[in-house]
């Protein structure tokens, strides 16, 4: 029986890479992401994998879009057994910088769109006693940010109240939906791509496997996090980051 997976941000990046690795383990797809041209894309590419592909242009801020949406696949799919919560809004500005409303938007996608999203899913899953949520979170919630980062301050405390969301969900969610967090260090995206190419040598040298990381090393760590059986695993966050050292 397939399983169905909901993915957050799912049209680039790390999000497709999340896609097509659930895709290619047995799962239909339910992207949800901004960028009409994005969507259409990736579902293309998951349906020549075998996989049914539903696509939803949405802003993952919003509660009650995540509700209806949710409502919609289990109409249409009869449960959702997985949920990504990867969308997310990088943000360059320091503290003397930044605007209040600048700042509340970054809350907002990385964290309170991941609020909604657990919100929308959870009551069906402990409906059927079953379910995985893994959350996006980063390196730089354990840092602080490194001089690497494509984001700073509002980014990291978003991502570090992630780590936060996940230990409490996953004992309140216990014992039949996991709960965990991963965090990837410098991935090669569509968002980071002209950072590391201004600066690759140097982050390479900072990092212990002496590459940069991919979507794919991201999205393998996920699907194990989402499907593996038996799994002993839930509360925790990984690191998925080469072992970056470099500050």
């Amino acid at each position: 029986m397939s399983r169905t997976a909901i993915i957050t941000g799912g049209g680039r990046g790390i999000g497709r890479g999340c896609a097509h690795e659930l895709a290619r383990q047995g799962c239909d797809i339910v992207l949800v992401d901004l960028i009409p041209e994005d969507l259409a894309n990736t579902r293309a590419e998951i349906e020549q994998l075998g996989r049914k592909c539903l696509t939803f242009e949405a802003d993952v801020s919003s509660f009650d879009r995540a509700h209806n949406i949710v409502a919609e696949v289990e109409a249409e799919c009869g449960a959702v057994d997985v949920l990504v919560n990867n969308a997310g809004k990088s943000n360059t500005s320091g503290i003397t910088e930044i605007t209040e409303e600048s700042f509340d938007r970054t809350i907002e996608i990385n964290l309170k769109g991941a609020f909604n999203w657990t919100h929308a899913v959870a009551p069906g899953m402990l409906t059927r006693n079953a379910g995985r949520i893994v959350m996006m979170s980063s390196i730089n919630a354990h840092t602080g940010g490194v001089t690497s980062a494509v984001s700073r301050f509002a980014y990291t405390t978003a991502k570090a109240g992630l780590l936060g969301m996940t230990r409490a969900l996953a004992k309140e969610l216990a014992p039949h939906i996991y709960v965990n967090a991963v965090c990837p260090g410098v991935i090669e995206t569509e968002r980071s791509n002209d950072m590391i190419r201004a600066r690759k040598d140097e982050l390479v040298r900072g990092i212990s496997l002496g590459r940069t990381g991919t979507p794919a090393d991201v999205a393998n760590v996920v699907a194990f996090l989402a499907l593996s059986e038996p799994c002993f695993i839930t509360g925790q966050d990984i690191a998925i980051d080469g072992f970056q050292w470099v500050t």
